[in-house]
């Protein structure tokens, strides 16, 4: 929980009893590898704050090809927020690679503080901000580059995720086979 409050104390100020009210608000949960946090096609109602674990976002391209989007660490937030904002049906798939342990704030709780605690909004809007642009440097200087180039920056980036994350996901989230992702790796060491 501590390390949620760090967090949204870089994003704004927060007095003892306004950081008593969010704890107050939080919910602890867990999930094992391999489940979905959330599927396609429903309302998402939560957004998590992730503790321990790794989760990644993936979707179903037009060919049945499970697609991963991107994963999230420790010590992140995570919410569809497009779908969670507009209340409309999520595209995506929110699925445990690891077993996982994270807080809950539900969209009544986040109402609630939004009308108690002045600066929420604006650290809400900080975190959100931070999150879409993290996700598209994720994402982005990818594109133009060679397999081996994706894999190498993919290390550089994220040393610790490479060796906690499936082969096969890391292949999808690279837009390699997994077989090509192997034959990378035999090469680099």
């Amino acid at each position: 929980m501590e390390a949620l409050i760090h967090y949204l104390l870089q994003f704004g100020n927060l007095n003892t009893i306004q950081i008593e009210l969010i704890k107050n608000k939080l919910v602890f949960k867990e999930i094992k590898k391999d489940e979905y946090f959330q599927e396609a096609g429903k309302i998402p109602r939560e957004i998590i704050f992730l503790t321990e674990g790794i989760m990644r976002i993936c979707y179903y391209n037009n060919k049945g090809d499970e697609i991963t989007k991107y994963f999230i660490e420790e010590n992140h937030f995570l919410a569809d927020i497009n779908s969670y904002n507009q209340e409309i049906p999520s595209t995506e798939y929110i699925q445990a690679i690891t077993d996982c342990s994270y807080y809950v704030l539900s969209k009544s709780a986040m109402r609630e503080l939004s009308m108690t605690i002045i600066e929420w909004d604006s650290i809400v809007a900080k975190i959100t901000a931070k999150g879409l642009a993290d996700k598209v440097n994720k994402i982005s200087p990818m594109m133009s580059e060679d397999a081996k180039a994706r894999y190498l920056s993919f290390l550089e980036k994220f040393p610790g995720l490479a060796h906690r994350i499936p082969l096969s996901y890391l292949a999808s989230y690279l837009g390699i086979t997994p077989s090509s992702l192997s034959r990378i790796r035999r090469n680099i060491r």
